[in-house]
């Protein structure tokens, strides 16, 4: 792949990355990613020793945090099998993040193989990570964009090149507005979004919901997130989350903790809108 971060596989005794690794241009493996504390939630040994210490602090202080991170991976597949399902072939994931088991293009094309992804991020770990998994898989890329310039990022010549707006495209955004404090810039990303979608289109989103949590729970959470790449952690309800799709059609049952969402077995799901969890939704042209 011709990148710097050339021994992706060597472990540090099976618990993380290899601190001795040469990473990408720019990575400080001593201030904490969003992404590689996600991996660690799911399990994942692409972390380094700063990235595990934050996401134990944040264990402590949620201890759900596992499960919940699980069960947004399963959101996210459920939603893009249904959509796959309902005929669309176009899949733009913004904020990736690194590879794990069943990531979209694999999903997609157990039902349709001619699907076509494209994967954003702006980590350079991740983009590492998911152009080397992705080398021999056609019709899906890997791009290096910020979600805080929506412009920009559709404007990508490769984003261009593979997804065609004036049809069906569906835009996941997991786990990735909450690390954006500015509710102006998220507002602006998603209405930019919006406007490039035709009909048939699908916008999917996952984001963490504080529920009725302490002040004093909050602000240790917020401690965790402020030296880690994001800078930030900020969550928001379902009310703003259906404002941020403006208007789109929304599919059933709305606006839940991703593990309620259509969870695919006959078991009834307990919505308590008290506890803290990861909300889904997905909204329709």
């Amino acid at each position: 792949m011709g990148s710097s971060y050339h021994s992706l596989k060597t472990r540090d005794g099976g618990e993380g990355m290899a601190e001795q690794e040469v990473v990408p241009e720019g990575v400080d493996p001593n201030i904490p990613s969003v992404a590689r504390m996600y991996d660690y939630y799911l399990g994942g040994k692409d972390n380094f020793a700063s990235d595990r210490e934050a996401a134990e602090r944040f264990i402590r202080i949620l201890p759900g945090i596992r499960e919940m991170a699980r069960e947004n991976r399963a959101f996210l597949s459920r939603v893009v099998e249904l959509l796959a399902r309902q005929g669309v072939r176009q899949f733009l994931d913004i904020g990736s993040g690194l590879p794990t088991q069943d990531n979209v293009h694999q999903v997609a094309r157990r039902v349709a193989p001619e699907s076509r992804v494209v994967y954003v991020d702006n980590d350079p770990i991740v983009l590492v990570h998911g152009r080397a998994l992705l080398d021999d898989s056609p019709f899906t890329s890997v791009v290096q964009a910020d979600m805080r310039e929506p412009e920009k990022l559709l404007a990508h010549p490769q984003i261009e090149s593979d997804i065609d707006f004036g049809r069906p495209v569906a835009v996941l955004m997991i786990s990735m507005l909450h690390f954006i404090p500015d509710e102006a810039l998220v507002t602006h990303i998603m209405a930019t979004i919006r406007e490039r979608l035709a009909p048939g289109s699908h916008l999917v989103v996952t984001h963490a919901f504080a529920g009725e949590v302490s002040a004093e729970t909050h602000e240790a959470a917020q401690e965790v997130y402020r030296p880690t790449t994001a800078g930030a952690i900020v969550p928001r309800g379902p009310e703003r989350l259906t404002e941020l799709l403006g208007g789109m059609e929304l599919l059933e049952p709305g606006v839940v903790p991703v593990e309620a969402w259509r969870p695919g077995h006959d078991g009834e799901v307990t919505v308590d809108f008290t506890r803290p969890s990861i909300l889904g939704v997905v909204g329709r042209v």
